[in-house]
């Protein structure tokens, strides 16, 4: 049996039959919902059910049982059991198309053992590549496979910059990359994806973070630095060690030019001598916090720990409309394959 999606913001409205998703039916259609993994595991296609119901053959994992409580779904999985009314989350922010384009890798350097610093020059015949801060681009391989990595600065001219975590026996962060050099060409997707900052939520700003999870995060802080309009920023950085710090002297001289600006750094595998927080940014954010129910927040890294801090903020009575993820899935998809 057949039921009918209706879009409440745009009255676009398609059929979806017997054993679809909603985003699937969607791309049949010719209708554009974001999406980025397409398994469930980033949040990206999250809709909000005005009417109807959904469900899944398995509970997806970007999801939290509070969001489902509150109506939300993620496209990708949910199947129609009714007709539907949906909503589609979205910021004032109107994103870039995407575009495909030649790059040739301008450097490369260590920030820590396993973490680079890739820079890449566009072959692009204007200004640079229009896009907004916490996007990411893919990486074109030679079998037609991608790899997602996000900007890492706010946009400036024909050099972007990433970071790039080296996963042991991948094929390209740590094969391709390993042996990779300044000069050499590739193709890129960009810009993609809807992670950016929700201006129009006009609260103060928890960040929260894991290992190069940073670099969205980062894009999006510096396109506010020296900004009047900026809320209250408190950036929640969670690496292993202090060597894995590899950006806190950089963000820590953001002070003064964010408003009200708190970095907290936390460490999983403290030394002796570390003096700061230890354990887990999501565990941190509790202690710093009771209440965060007038906070937009903004979380990026492992999906463990999006999932994770997704239940915990519920119960300190997060707004789950002011609620933005960017989950790594490549890294937990490689994790759950091996």
């Amino acid at each position: 049996m057949a039921y009918r999606v209706h879009i409440l913001e745009t009255g676009a409205a398609f059929e979806v039959d017997a054993g679809e998703s909603v985003l699937e039916a969607a791309g049949r259609a010719d209708v554009k919902l974001p999406h980025e993994c397409t398994f469930g595991g980033c949040g990206t296609c999250r809709i909000k059910l005005a009417s109807g119901t959904v469900r899944y053959e398995e509970f997806p994992m970007a999801l939290t049982p509070e969001e489902a409580a509150e109506g939300y779904a993620l496209a990708c999985q949910a199947r129609p059991e009714s007709d539907l009314c949906i909503s589609v989350a979205s910021s004032r922010q109107v994103f870039p198309e995407p575009r495909r384009l030649s790059a040739t890798v301008q450097r490369i350097e260590a920030f820590t053992e396993d973490i680079v610093h890739l820079t890449l020059t566009l072959a692009l015949p204007d200004a640079g590549l229009d896009f907004v801060p916490g996007q990411y681009m893919n990486v074109l391989l030679p079998d037609g496979e991608t790899r997602s990595f996000s900007m890492a600065s706010a946009s400036a001219g024909q050099q972007v910059d990433f970071h790039v975590r080296r996963i042991p026996g991948g094929r390209y962060t740590d094969h391709w990359l390993g042996q990779a050099q300044a000069g050499a060409a590739l193709t890129i997707e960009a810009p993609l994806g809807v992670f950016s900052y929700h201006e129009e939520d006009w609260r103060p700003l928890i960040m929260m973070a894991t290992g190069t999870g940073i670099a969205p995060i980062k894009a999006i802080l510096e396109s506010l630095l020296d900004k009047e309009d900026c809320p209250p920023v408190s950036l929640y950085w969670g690496m292993r060690t202090e060597d894995d710090l590899y950006l806190k002297d950089e963000i820590a001289g953001w002070a003064g030019r964010l408003y009200e600006f708190n970095f907290v750094p936390v460490l999983s595998r403290a030394g002796a001598g570390w003096q700061g927080r230890r354990g887990h940014v999501q565990d941190a954010v509790l202690e710093d916090h009771d209440d965060v129910s007038e906070h937009a927040i903004y979380l990026c890294g492992a999906p463990a720990m999006i999932q994770q801090a997704k239940h915990l903020l519920a119960g300190r009575g997060a707004s789950l409309d002011h609620m933005y993820a960017d989950s790594f899935t490549f890294q937990h998809a490689l994790a759950a394959a091996g």
